[in-house]
């Protein structure tokens, strides 16, 4: 993990960011694939799929991950967008002089539909690549069914569960965002430190990667000394969360809110509701992260949390992509994590596309030692894969500010070089996180709180 040093980077830079509605995708966008069928091993059009969420309380996040992904193909392969909406198509796209033709999937954050596409792109698109899927539970299942396709590609999206690479370890799947605990350095000293947490609760949807969110914040914040005093679940599914909030602590300095899309508005609308405060006594994890929470309102102002990726940043490469994708895809956030990990996504399988002239032959052997070498500065930082293709990279602690009547981003702090184990907290053979793990330990933080 390097020097393990905390790095303090103040940014003011403040970013309004729109949110758009989005409808449920209508299969593939200007990618029908009038050559006959996957790309070859080193001729013809290179075929790849792209697994979102379309259905379920993410929906909202369509619009991000497949206009994030299309944006590479755009500013990477020369392509061209045909529309401004996220379903619009993206011609002339080319690596090493192969066309890039594109067929994408739709689930609903389960895991039984997401394998269901995974397969039916594999298997009846006949992809060649495959990048996705978007959520937690989702990953370990394309994970699992990815051993048993040994002659296709598959890149994660932004699906942050940890076993997905620290347990199940499918050869032919790699992962350039990291997972959700990885996020979420930094978010237990803000807590502990700055805010004067000793005490919080959590709250968040009942599956893997919030579990595996609360794993990095309590791994850290109660090394420091911090107790979680209750963890609260709830369905993937629900839609009323006024009997959960109501059933959070009173006597805690702070809540921890793990949802995402409609839950995150829903959850932090009855917690306001029922006397809540946000600034100081509210965090959240990095799907709360997310310009879909603006629909909260003026009161989300303050509310700070862990992403993967710099919102609200002032470096070229941050701004340089902000601002490029803005003019392409103007009602798009381009300031979300799900924007940003599809992106780096599909600009990896580019960049290993060029290193081996387009060539898929020999089980996408040669692709994939290129994709593992690959060490690339993507608009939110530098990363490398770890023995287990999973990326080590730096996290950020964000809050969401308020300037000029618009809610936007600062980054308050950045925690270089942050891998699966979390400092050495977690393993192969320690229990996954789950509800209730890894448990509230005192002593042996991370490295970079010292």
């Amino acid at each position: 993990m390097g020097d393990g040093s905390r790095t303090w980077r103040p940014r003011k830079r403040l970013v309004a960011l729109a949110v758009a509605s989005v409808v449920a995708l209508a299969g593939a966008t200007g990618c029908a694939d009038e050559n006959g069928g996957g790309g070859g091993e080193s001729s013809g059009p290179i075929k790849i799929g792209v697994l979102t969420t379309c259905g379920g309380p993410f929906a909202v996040f369509e619009a991000q991950s497949l206009s994030g992904a299309k944006y590479a193909l755009i500013q990477k392969a020369g392509g061209k967008a045909q529309g401004a909406g996220p379903r619009d198509g993206v011609s002339g796209a080319k690596v090493a002089g192969r066309p890039i033709r594109l067929a994408f999937g739709c689930s609903d954050a389960t895991p039984d539909k997401a394998t269901a596409e995974a397969r039916r792109l594999v298997e009846n698109e006949d992809v060649d690549l495959l990048l996705g899927p978007l959520s937690g539970d989702e990953g370990i299942a394309v994970a699992n069914y990815a051993k048993s396709q040994p002659g296709v590609t598959f890149v994660n999206g932004t699906s942050g569960a940890q076993e997905t690479t620290l347990r199940v370890k499918a050869p032919n799947f790699f992962r350039f965002g990291g997972d959700g605990a990885q996020w979420m350095a930094g978010t237990g000293t803000y807590a502990y430190e700055d805010l004067g947490w000793r005490k919080a609760a959590i709250l968040g949807e009942d599956y893997s990667y919030p579990y595996t969110l609360a794993a990095g914040f309590t791994g850290e914040f109660c090394a420091l000394g911090g107790q979680i005093t209750k963890r609260l679940w709830a369905p993937l599914e629900t839609t009323d969360w006024s009997s959960y909030v109501n059933q959070l602590p009173r006597d805690v300095d702070g809540v921890l809110f793990l949802t995402g899309g409609a839950n995150t508005v829903a959850a932090l609308k009855a917690y306001l509701n029922f006397g809540g405060t946000i600034k100081g006594k509210a965090m959240g994890g990095s799907s709360v992260l997310d310009p879909t929470a603006f629909g909260v309102g003026p009161q989300l102002a303050g509310l700070a949390g862990g992403s993967p990726v710099p919102l609200g940043g002032e470096t070229p490469e941050w701004t340089e992509y902000v601002d490029g994708f803005g003019k392409v895809y103007p009602k798009v956030a381009a300031e979300s994590l799900f924007t940003v990990l599809y992106y780096d996504g599909m600009e990896a399988i580019l960049r290993a596309l060029e290193q081996t002239d387009g060539d898929l032959g020999g089980n996408e052997e040669d692709f994939r030692k290129a994709l593992d070498g690959l060490k690339p500065a993507f608009p939110n930082g530098n990363v490398k894969l770890d023995d287990n293709r999973n990326s080590i990279q730096p996290a950020y602690v964000v809050e969401v500010v308020e300037k000029g009547g618009e809610l936007g981003f600062e980054v308050k702090n950045e925690i270089s070089e942050v891998d699966e184990t979390f400092g050495g907290l977690f393993g192969a053979d320690t229990p996954p996180p789950s509800r209730d793990k890894p448990g509230c330990e005192k002593g042996n933080p991370p490295p970079w709180t010292s």
